[in-house]
């Protein structure tokens, strides 16, 4: 070890990361954070290792043993590391190896220019003689997330999101002490086995929670915030107290709360699901969804859409909440496109014929003809949608086969999620494992007749059903490993229909936001927010989507109604008008002044667009409560700051709202939507505080605060 480096540094402009090697070989992570933070010399360092490995018959291993002493001792020890800049990204490789095992993790870093987040991965493999039987792996341990000042962890907020079908994006913001608590000093380094562990469960990667976690020091500003980046509910992190500091260890899939096993056995490898972690020196928990925001859009797969932000009208929610038929569906192909939409998409029941219950029926995906009785059928329909200058869209559930379907009997059993040899069933349902050919063959066909033949340029893919902790299809197979497979394959199988259709738009729904993760949208252009079809409910989630994904990928359903106020339709619309809208609703049914409120705000929208896909969100109410009375959303570019404003009903009719990036500046502000709104604004810029009086609830508007010339 004499010949070895005894500290790695490296990082960029906006991140640092410094690793220190120990006499024996043990590897830590020492510093994360800005380049021009000052080493604090009490700081004993961080005391979390590079990677944790649970194993049958050895228990769970460290790369050092500074954090939990356990039956195997000091094992992993450097071996080589390596680092790379190509692409605007940098790359960290360490290699750590367990001579008496030949177990080799290479603990992989990667960071993009001049975004303060840092993703890790760790790849295993086996250079050993004997197989290891993994039952859990970390994607990314960092410590030292407070610093280590007196008070700093009890200074500290843990924040998590709730995320359940019709409320999705609900931050929660608890003390770090409550699941740490202090303990005396007669036990070393207060170093108590205390944490707060959240756990993804089934075939959802958001259902019941984001797959994402936050830390935020109250004194500072300074916040991390991180994502797991994974299409599964396998998925957990843990945050809580190492040697004075906060920590974080970040997972997949596991034995203890997804039945994931993994046989390594010689020769062969096995990587994690990647996580993130973004860090916001200053500006709390803003800045750290700021940074985050653009890691998402440097990580992504390009695509038009994302440059374009199309208005779609999709003609489920408060519509025609799948019944389509051609005689419906017509004029409101009309009154979408006088209204501005440049998509229509036919949802739910287009494939189902009308006196059919056809829930436990799908999979065929052939065209109903009593619901398109004319010559064309449904092509009549996605005919008239392209006249009228529209790109059209259809709903599909690719992944279920209903097990009155056609395609349950002629499919192999291997294409199907098994457990103990017998097919799973859920709701009516069969779930399909892409691993298998005929099973990815059978859905590359359905969609190249959709795309290729029929014409068709965006898709919805919605999952309905949660299938569980997964299929054990395969001899010997635990049904998390198989579920992490599927999910696997999932994405290879989504790449390649991008790969073939390059401009074809594809949403990501899953009975709203329960498969809202960054390992979809990295591939995907849309998400679906959430199948709420209240308009005062909506608003907290359309605030705090921003948080879960980019501006320009979070769809919001505009949904007004015949009955509506006026007031409730310029709320609906405004719901929408910093993320995607997703148009909807019995527009033919409203009044001359309701239909001109929804026109107003698609142009409003269309004007601010280009915007959006480069803005990054702050709360300048903080991060929305269910149950708030006032919500606010802002994003920003370097010049202009647009901020939606929701008041709901309460006592207060104002609100003073929170700008710090504009303090000091004279700024104007434009009312952008609705233009019949009485709202009143003052500026401060001493304060950087924006007072909004908006006399109606509920009611809400657009603004711009732009810099005085």
């Amino acid at each position: 070890m004499t010949d070895e480096p005894r500290v790695i540094q490296w990082g960029h402009e906006t991140l640092a990361a410094e690793f220190a090697i120990a006499e024996d070989g043990a590897v830590r992570l020492t510093r994360l954070g800005s380049p021009g933070d000052a080493p604090d010399p009490h700081d004993p360092g961080a005391a979390v290792p590079l990677v944790a490995v649970t194993t049958v018959g050895h228990g769970r291993w460290w790369s050092g043993n500074r954090f939990i002493h356990s039956t195997i001792g000091e094992r992993l020890r450097y071996r080589a590391h390596r680092s790379t800049h190509e692409d605007g990204w940098h790359a960290l490789t360490v290699e750590l190896v367990d001579p008496e095992t030949g177990l080799v993790a290479e603990v992989v870093y990667g960071s993009p220019d001049g975004v303060p987040v840092l993703r890790g991965e760790v790849v295993l493999r086996n250079e050993g003689g004997t197989t290891l039987h993994l039952q859990a792996v970390s994607s990314l341990a960092v410590g030292g997330l407070t610093a280590a000042r007196e008070g700093a962890l009890d200074d500290a907020d843990l924040l998590w999101a709730d995320n359940d079908w019709f409320a999705e994006c609900r931050w929660q913001r608890r003390p770090l002490r409550l699941t740490s608590p202090a303990l005396t000093k007669s036990v070393r380094m207060s170093n108590g086995r205390g944490a707060f562990v959240l756990a993804g469960q089934g075939a959802w990667s958001s259902g019941g929670r984001l797959p994402m976690g936050g830390l935020a020091d109250r004194r500072t500003g300074r916040a991390w915030v991180w994502q797991v980046e994974h299409n599964g509910g396998g998925w957990r992190w843990e945050c809580g107290e190492r040697e004075v500091s906060a920590y974080l260890a970040v997972f997949g899939p596991c034995d203890g709360h997804h039945g994931w096993r993994h046989d390594l056995e010689p020769g062969t490898e096995f990587r994690t699901v990647p996580a993130a972690l973004a860090f916001g020196a200053d500006g709390g928990t803003d800045a750290a969804f700021a940074a985050l925001t653009e890691y998402r859009r440097a990580t992504r797969r390009p695509h038009p859409d994302h440059e374009h932000l199309p208005v779609i009208f999709n003609d489920y929610m408060n519509c025609l909440m799948g019944d389509p038929t051609t005689a419906k569906l017509l004029p409101l192909v009309d009154a979408a496109a006088e209204a501005g939409a440049e998509y229509f998409v036919i949802d739910a029941g287009w494939y189902a014929e009308e006196a059919e219950n056809w829930w436990d029926t799908v999979g065929l995906w052939e065209a109903s003809r009593s619901r398109f009785p004319g010559p064309r059928g449904l092509h009549e329909v996605l005919d008239h949608i392209r006249d009228r200058g529209m790109v059209p869209g259809l709903w599909l559930e690719p992944e279920v086969i209903g097990v009155r379907s056609t395609v349950a009997d002629a499919l192999p059993e291997e294409a199907f999620f098994r457990r103990d040899g017998v097919r799973v069933v859920e709701a009516g349902r069969y779930h399909l494992d892409l691993r298998h050919p005929a099973a990815r063959a059978h859905l590359d066909e359905v969609v190249d007749r959709l795309v290729g033949e029929w014409g068709v340029g965006y898709l919805k893919l919605d999952h309905n059903v949660d299938i569980g902790v997964g299929t054990s299809g395969r001899p010997g197979e635990s049904p998390g490993a198989g579920l992490l497979g599927h999910n696997r394959a999932h994405l290879d199988w989504l790449d390649g229909v991008l790969d073939r259709h390059p401009r074809l738009v594809v949403e990501n729904c899953a009975s709203g936001g329960m498969r809202m993760d960054h390992a979809l949208l990295s591939r995907l252009q849309i998400q679906s927010t959430s199948d709420q079809e209240s308009l005062e409910l909506y608003a907290p989630i359309a605030a705090a989507a921003p948080t879960a994904v980019t501006p320009e990928q979070g769809a919001v359903w505009a949904y007004p109604r015949a009955d509506d106020s006026l007031d409730e339709v310029a709320f609906t619309m405004a719901n929408a008008l910093l993320g995607r809208v997703h148009l909807s609703g019995r527009i033919l049914e409203l009044g001359p002044e309701a239909l001109a409120l929804v026109h107003e705000a698609v142009a409003v929208y269309k004007d601010i667009r280009a915007d959006l896909r480069r803005a990054v969100p702050s709360w300048p109410l903080g991060l929305p409560a269910w149950d708030d009375p006032w919500i606010a959303l802002a994003l920003r570019t370097p010049d202009t700051t647009y901020l939606t404003a929701w008041r709901r009903p309460g006592v207060e009719d104002t609100a003073t709202l929170r700008l710090p990036h504009l303090l000091g500046a004279d700024v104007v502000v434009d009312l952008l939507y609705p233009g019949i709104s009485g709202a009143v604004t003052a500026w401060d810029p001493g304060t950087a505080e924006l007072t909004l009086t908006m006399p109606a609830s509920p009611s809400a508007v657009l603004l711009r605060l732009s810099r005085a010339e």
